[in-house]
């Protein structure tokens, strides 16, 4: 394996370890990630409507992505505990699923990446409407939860390709 595409997390002997960032260059990083939740047609009605027994799905989705992002360090073992500048969560219906598209954007200036953080704000809040909307639909699918771009640090920009869908 070229020195570049080493993992980073794994020590010499095989063990895990968590990368020493403190001689990196703070720089401006963000990142991008989507994920989906396909449901019922009438799944989609109630939460839409705001019809759901447990409340706004879509906003307490949103709140739980934004906690996540910001938890993901106590929950990604080698994960730093990053200083977030911006977490954003959008949620938008998806009629041609049915269901919701969810997309993270975390922002830092920082040493290290923030690719984790807008992942896992992508998949808690997958997990969430799921939790508010069971009693409704316990078929839902969580799925294609992906990072979508990159910026900043060593590596700089990267962009998913159609042909990486």
């Amino acid at each position: 394996m070229p020195k570049d595409d080493k993992l980073t997390h794994i020590a010499e002997d095989g063990a895990a370890n968590m990368v020493d960032v403190g001689g990196k260059e703070d720089t401006g990083r963000q990142a991008v990630a989507e994920g989906y939740i396909r449901m019922a047609p009438e799944t989609l009605a109630l939460i839409r409507d705001g019809d759901a027994k447990k409340g706004d799905v879509i906003g307490v989705a949103r709140l739980a992505g934004i906690m996540a992002a910001k938890k993901t360090s106590d929950l990604i073992p080698l994960c730093h505990p990053l200083m977030l500048n911006k977490v954003a969560v959008e949620i938008d219906e998806a009629p041609d699923l049915p269901g919701l598209r969810i997309e993270a954007m975390v922002r830092l200036t920082g040493k290290t990446g923030v690719e984790m953080e807008a992942l896992t704000a992508v998949s808690v809040a997958c997990l969430t409407i799921y939790d508010m909307a069971k009693a409704a639909d316990k078929a839902m699918e969580i799925s294609g939860i992906r990072l979508l771009s990159k910026s900043g640090g060593k590596s700089g920009e990267w962009q998913r390709q159609p042909e990486d869908s």
